[in-house]
């Protein structure tokens, strides 16, 4: 008998992925690509929709022949930040605009000199000033500076929810999308912010639908429940919001470190905001607080310098193992010794010499920095909530140093890790069942492990 499956499309800016899940959440199937990107009409780098939408049609249609699967649902994740931008017909007018595409600086100030202070758009709107990457300054953008490209456009479609319409033909809006540092949401208001009604920019975003919506289509003569698609970031952290029972913080680690606190109660502050923090939103429209810190990217560009100065290969870092007796020769005569490439702090004056004897004690103490700066974003994202238990997830869950410091740094609290490595495609699946998960469901799919401590005063 052929098994009953969900079918989640998971797709990333690198590599496009499709995975089967059975009933029980286990992957028993996957298929991925990647896809060149292709230029927009300024020679930006962006997605090639055309190509994207063949694959996953392709892909689609040859799991619905297999004699093995019944895909019963269909549900996609997806990168935020990016629209679809559909004429009346429901064609593509424009490119996928690449979130990382400069806009002009005197769009930018002509926005917050319209719709400022920016300090106070900002925390009204969970985000900081990120260009393109507030995507509803995109719509600005056309709007004001590509006017023959607005006029066509009868929908723009957060990029989950295209990826859904390709397969319903139904536009629709979404939470989640919605309140991914897009400038587009009023968190306090519970609405669009006001500017999106004053430039009557609600007239292309289709009508908001809870995330755990579906859509019964016909698909090559099966019926199949079609979902409304999911931000990432928001996808990932539904696993953990289903099954655990009490306040937590995840700290998923990557290129950027980011705090996720699904329980803060509080809008953001204006120090919140110079602090990095945004919101994100769950999948009933309530915020996430969110501190960011680019630690991975910091990490790496250190792990870079430490390998050339002690001429050693750039993944020795992997072999390095915790000290607690080195751990604590520098504790006790602690000083700041690192100079930051690319983390949003402020600079610290009289920093120590780089004298270290050898390349395990500069490495103990970069963690040693790093993890101290990333208590601090912790800390931000916890705010006035009572919160005991860390979750960590990517690739510094894995990293035995880190999680050692953090567990000291943070002593009041439980920490775990986690390997989510199918996070957002599992959170997808997990949206449209609409199942209620038990406390079992991290250990059993997500390896949970509690953390043991290494040190030993």
């Amino acid at each position: 008998m052929a098994k009953d499956v969900i079918a989640i499309f998971d797709i990333g800016k690198t590599n496009k992925k499709f995975f089967l899940f059975d009933l029980d959440f286990k992957e028993v199937h996957r298929d991925y690509t990647y896809l060149e990107p292709i230029q927009d009409e300024d020679g930006h780098p962006t997605e090639d929709v055309v190509k994207l939408q063949d694959w996953i049609k392709a892909t689609f249609h040859n799991i619905l022949k297999s004699k093995d699967y019944k895909v019963n649902a269909v549900n996609f994740s997806s990168y935020g930040a990016s629209f679809v931008h559909l004429d009346d017909m429901g064609n593509v007018v424009a490119p996928l605009y690449n979130y990382t595409k400069p806009i002009p600086e005197e769009v930018i100030e002509q926005f917050y000199d319209t719709y400022g202070p920016e300090i106070t758009f900002c925390r009204e709107t969970g985000t900081t000033k990120e260009g393109m990457l507030n995507s509803g300054i995109q719509l600005y953008w056309l709007k004001h500076h590509k006017p023959e490209v607005f006029s066509k456009i009868k929908y723009s479609l957060h990029l989950p929810q295209y990826l859904s319409y390709l397969f319903t033909g139904i536009p629709i809006s979404e939470y989640t999308s919605i309140g991914c540092h897009t400038a587009l949401w009023n968190y306090e208001k519970q609405d669009y912010h006001d500017w999106v009604y004053k430039e009557q920019l609600h007239r292309v975003l289709p009508s908001i639908v809870d995330t755990g919506t579906s859509i019964k289509t016909n698909l090559m003569g099966h019926q199949i429940k079609v979902g409304v698609g999911i931000h990432d970031s928001s996808s990932a952290l539904l696993p953990y919001i289903r099954s655990i029972d009490k306040k937590f913080l995840l700290l998923s680690t990557g290129t950027w470190s980011i705090s996720l606190n699904p329980f803060s109660k509080e809008f953001l502050t204006e120090t919140d905001t110079r602090s990095n923090c945004i919101n994100y939103m769950r999948i009933n429209g309530e915020p996430v607080k969110a501190a960011r810190l680019f630690l991975g990217n910091e990490y790496n560009i250190k792990i870079k310098e430490l390998s050339e100065r002690y001429g050693v290969e750039e993944d020795y870092h992997k072999s390095v193992d915790f000290d607690s007796e080195l751990y604590h020769r520098l504790k006790d005569s602690f000083s700041h010794k690192f100079q930051w490439s690319s983390l949003d702090v402020s600079a610290l004056e009289n920093l120590a010499p780089m004298h270290f004897n050898s390349y395990e004690e500069a490495y103990h103490q970069l963690l040693m920095e790093l993890v101290e700066l990333q208590i601090e974003s912790i800390q931000r994202a916890i705010g006035e909530e009572d919160i005991a238990q860390l979750y960590i997830d990517g690739g510094f869950a894995n990293n035995q140093i880190f999680v050692e410091l953090l567990a000291q740094g943070l002593n009041h609290m439980k920490v775990k890790t986690t390997d989510a490595s199918l996070g957002s495609a599992l959170g997808a699946a997990i949206v449209i069942s609409n199942v209620e998960l038990d406390q079992k469901f991290l250990k059993k799919k997500y390896a949970l492990k509690k953390h043991r401590p290494l040190i030993t005063n």
